[in-house]
């Protein structure tokens, strides 16, 4: 069975993890106490996170260190591009309906 990544996603807990891996590795105990989780509750998460692809686990001695693994996010990437090219074309027809360019970041109102 391919890896639920959306299913791993919807919890906020799941992505409170995973922001803050992107500062880098943090052992189980670091996450635990950032998330005021129980250590089993944790656990539990962390273990949907690994096997959605989304992180990776190294033991060091007697703890467990994660890590992202931003390839894991590739499937997300690829659905959002086709919802980002639609929002792109709907903001340029409204800038050419308001008579604006949306590249323009300027207010043309100032």
């Amino acid at each position: 069975m391919p890896p639920d990544v959306f299913g791993a996603l919807a919890n906020p807990s799941r992505r409170t993890i995973l922001d803050s891996l992107l500062q880098g590795p943090l052992s189980a105990g670091d996450l635990t106490g950032r998330l005021e989780l129980s250590r089993s509750s944790a656990s539990e998460h962390l273990t949907v996170l690994k096997e959605a692809g989304l992180i990776r686990e190294e033991r060091q001695g007697r703890h467990r260190i994660y890590h992202l693994q931003p390839a894991g996010l590739k499937e997300i990437s690829g659905w959002l591009k086709h919802y980002e090219q639609y929002w792109n074309q709907r903001l340029d027809a409204l800038a050419d309906l308001l008579g604006t360019d949306p590249q323009n970041k300027e207010n043309p109102h100032d």
